[in-house]
């Protein structure tokens, strides 16, 4: 057992060494490459492609595709992890998140052959697989709260800005004015708008991308409605007012929905209880039957067969009491 401890210590160390080592060599040739762009000048384009440094840089960007970084690129997985962190507002790297989930997997693997019994072996990866898990869930959790919080002080913010316009500010300069007047996440989604506005994109395309950042109906009703009125004309103001009253009522609608649906979600999570209390009940009970469940092959078959209809079960029944507004 010492041995195996020693082992599982030594493949922890060894994985946090090149997660840091690959980390440092990926800040560096991010900064090496900043650098070159920021000193090269439009008519020494041939010279720099000519010069030793340049080439380095090449063969650093080559070597930065390692294992795991060319096995998102190749699934397409690279871009949507990246998605995913920023529409969570987290600072994470795609790589980096990765790596992490691999030292779980390799320590919870191993706490699972330290504690777990002989017989139960065979299960070891699942707790190395619940703790891989835990950053991915971390990071759904973080942007399902970040982009609620975003819709609860959206409809103010469309009102903000037909106050604004109303009182002679252009539709660019209200959203520069909205990071001042409001909290995060909003403000900082339109300050990057903003800015990138400000720094050439046109409005059309910085609103795609704001669109594509925060992916909620509201707000692509929101940049549906500014390029249809650039596109015919019309007194954005009023279109403003009435879309941040639609959303309101929606949110009126929704929570209704909740609340005549409540009776059914106490019911699932009720039932989908009822089995484990049951469960724990008999062990107090009639040891001698749950023992079977634990100790018996055909009981551990049975056993896994019954969590897994009752994880399908309760995942029905939230499917079918969650109704979208």
């Amino acid at each position: 057992m010492s041995a195996f401890i020693g082992i599982v210590v030594a493949v922890w160390l060894a994985a946090l060494a090149i997660w840091l080592s690959v980390s440092k060599f990926v800040r560096n040739s991010d900064v090496d490459r900043i650098r070159t762009r920021l000193s090269g000048a439009p008519g020494k384009q041939k010279k720099a492609a000519e010069d030793p440094s340049r080439r380095s840089i090449i063969q650093q960007d080559r070597r930065e595709g390692h294992l795991i970084q060319r096995l998102l690129k190749k699934y397409n997985l690279l871009t949507r992890l990246e998605l995913l962190i920023e529409q969570a507002g987290l600072k994470w790297h795609p790589v980096r998140m990765v790596h992490g989930s691999l030292a779980l997997l390799v320590a919870g693997s191993g706490l699972g052959w330290m504690f777990l019994p002989g017989k139960w072996s065979r299960f070891l990866i699942i707790p190395g697989l619940i703790a891989a898990a835990t950053p991915m869930l971390y990071l759904l959790k973080t942007r399902r709260a970040r982009l609620r919080k975003f819709e609860e002080i959206f409809p103010e913010s469309l009102e903000f800005v037909a106050r604004s316009m109303r009182a002679g500010h252009a539709f660019s300069a209200s959203l520069e004015m909205i990071h001042r007047e409001f909290q995060e996440p909003l403000a900082g989604e339109f300050r990057r708008t903003f800015e990138e506005h400000n720094l050439g994109l046109p409005l059309e395309m910085a609103l795609q991308k704001l669109a594509q950042r925060v992916p909620s109906l509201d707000v692509h009703f929101f940049v549906s409605a500014v390029l249809l009125q650039k596109r015919t004309g019309g007194n954005l103001a009023e279109i403003l007012d009435k879309l941040a009253y639609i959303i309101r009522e929606r949110f009126k609608l929704r929570g209704r929905i909740r609340a005549i649906s409540a009776h059914g979600r106490m019911t699932g999570t009720a039932l989908s209880l009822i089995p484990v209390v049951v469960a724990v009940l008999m062990f107090f009970a009639n040891p001698d039957y749950i023992r079977f469940f634990f100790l018996d092959e055909t009981g551990n078959y049975m056993m896994g067969g019954a969590i897994l209809l009752q994880i399908i079960g309760y995942a029905v029944m939230k499917k079918i009491v969650s109704i979208e507004v």
